[in-house]
C-alpha cells in the first residue's frame, strides 16, 4: 500500500469537502418529500404507461410541474396519491 502525504492545507481542504458532502447527504435523507422525479422515474417507480401518467395528471389523480415538455413531480405528491388509494388488509374469518 502506498502512502500519501497531505499539506495540512490540503487536508484541511479535503475534510471541509467531505463535511459539506456528508451535510447534503444527511439533508437529502431526512426529507426525502422534497425530493423531485421526472416522468420517467415516476413511471418506473409507479410500474406504469406513459399514458396512465398522462390519465392520472390530466384527472388530477397526481400533482405536477412542467417545465416545457419536462414533467416533475414531488415525491410527497406521490405518497398523497398511494396514501389516497390505501386499503387496510382484510380480516380473514376462519
Amino acid at each position: 500500500m502506498e502512502a500519501v502525504i497531505l499539506t495540512s492545507e490540503q487536508y484541511n481542504n479535503l475534510v471541509n469537502r467531505l463535511d459539506n458532502l456528508n451535510g447534503k447527504l444527511e439533508e437529502n435523507s431526512k426529507n426525502p418529500q422534497n425530493v423531485f422525479l421526472d416522468n420517467q422515474e415516476f413511471i418506473q417507480l409507479m410500474n406504469i404507461s406513459k399514458r396512465t401518467a398522462q390519465t392520472w395528471r390530466d384527472e388530477g389523480k397526481v400533482s405536477f410541474s412542467q417545465i416545457g415538455s419536462k414533467i416533475y413531480y414531488k415525491m410527497k405528491d406521490v405518497e398523497v396519491l398511494l396514501d389516497k388509494n390505501y386499503n387496510k388488509a382484510f380480516k380473514n374469518k376462519r
